[in-house]
């Protein structure tokens, strides 16, 4: 798949600035995310080929939407459970999950 955009030279340099290693790109993963079906991620996972990190072989890479604060880049290392990039989606989506209750207030567990 030819990348006509040059996105995959910028991931490459993300990956490379980011885990101080170098990286060859395998192969472009379409990945399409759902619950409930609903959509809550569809696009291209960029795979690299890691050389010189000494804890992963492989990372994950892609550009989104940083949630109306422009764009973002995610380079998630081939680590466990990070194992694929369908589970590489899936554990940004869980990242991004506000930990906050609805209300926004915290529990009082004080008692009584």
């Amino acid at each position: 798949m030819a990348d006509e955009s040059g996105l995959i030279p910028l991931l490459q340099d993300v990956v490379q600035g980011l885990h101080k290693c170098g990286a060859i790109h395998r192969e472009t993963v379409s990945v399409h995310e759902q619950f409930q079906g609903r959509t809550l991620w569809e696009g291209n996972v960029e795979v690299f080929d890691l050389h010189g990190h000494p804890k992963s072989r492989r990372c994950f890479a892609w550009m989104q939407s940083n949630l109306g604060k422009g764009m973002r880049y995610v380079a998630l290392l081939d680590v466990w459970p990070v194992i694929s990039p369908q589970a590489a989606v899936k554990a940004m989506i869980a990242m991004d999950i506000p930990i906050m209750p609805p209300n926004n207030s915290l529990t009082d567990f004080a008692g009584d």
